[in-house]
């Protein structure tokens, strides 16, 4: 009986590296879609969730991981995180104190169905089409919860954005000191970084393409969108081209 495939990336430094770049093109290019060339926060919203559904879509029909699609839905599901925290705040008026609250509870009200149903939450299982479904609720709330702190503490408390990104970072280091040396859960220890690595790229964006007037590099959500996203895309290529050389390896075996 065949193993079932993974149907996500197994957790490597080229993972962490794509997921914060993935998370500040989110942040940027959101800007950049609604604000630059102007088409608004809700009609920006309406078409990359769209366009979301749709690759989320393809990725339950392949089964399996694929670099291209993984990632390709990863960076729009930062992308619609942004815009969803973004609407609630800047639209609605939600403050930021409030949707903190909200997507903290209803990510971990998702845990909690998943760990109920599936009595894991372990990135190595993830190979049936439920627990995927689970695992990219979680991601998109992750996402709309990380940019609603990341701005929480760089915009509505003032600690700036080099500051909150230095925070983030620090809590990150934290999370894998436990992890090494204090023998912090495996799937916690994961999903602890998973979430901080949201606020931690949120921070990078906005301090890279706000103005120096705001505390930030003044480089633009155009530039900095276009730089992350040859960096992803350079990187997903190599993964892609190591999977298929992986593959060959085993079938002349």
């Amino acid at each position: 009986m065949n193993k079932p495939l993974n149907r996500v990336p197994e957790i490597t430094i080229y993972f962490w590296i794509i997921k914060v770049l993935a998370t500040t093109v989110g942040e940027t290019a959101a800007d950049f879609l609604s604000t630059t060339l102007g088409f608004g926060l809700a009609t920006t919203s309406y078409i990359m969730s769209g366009v979301l559904l749709i690759v989320l879509l393809n990725q339950f029909r392949l089964k399996r991981y694929v670099p291209v699609s993984y990632w390709f839905a990863v960076v729009l599901a930062s992308i619609v995180g942004t815009l969803i925290t973004d609407r609630l705040v800047d639209k609605l008026g939600v403050s930021l104190v409030t949707t903190n609250i909200i997507f903290g509870v209803s990510l971990a009200i998702v845990f909690a169905i998943w760990y109920a149903n599936e009595k894991t939450l372990a990135m190595h299982s993830i190979h049936t089409a439920k627990r995927e479904l689970f695992y990219w609720i979680a991601i998109l709330l992750a996402f709309a919860l990380g940019t609603a702190t990341g701005d929480y503490l760089a915009e509505a408390l003032n600690l700036g954005y080099f500051q909150a990104l230095l925070l983030f970072g620090a809590a990150i280091s934290l999370t894998a000191i436990s992890y090494y040396y204090l023998r912090l859960n495996e799937v916690l220890a994961f999903w602890i970084a998973y979430i901080l690595t949201r606020p931690l790229g949120a921070s990078l964006g906005d301090l890279l393409t706000q103005p120096r007037s705001n505390g930030g590099f003044g480089y633009g959500a155009t530039n900095t969108s276009i730089l992350f996203f040859c960096v992803i895309s350079s990187l997903v290529i190599y993964l892609s081209l190591k999977q298929k050389r992986a593959k060959a390896s085993v079938s002349d075996i």
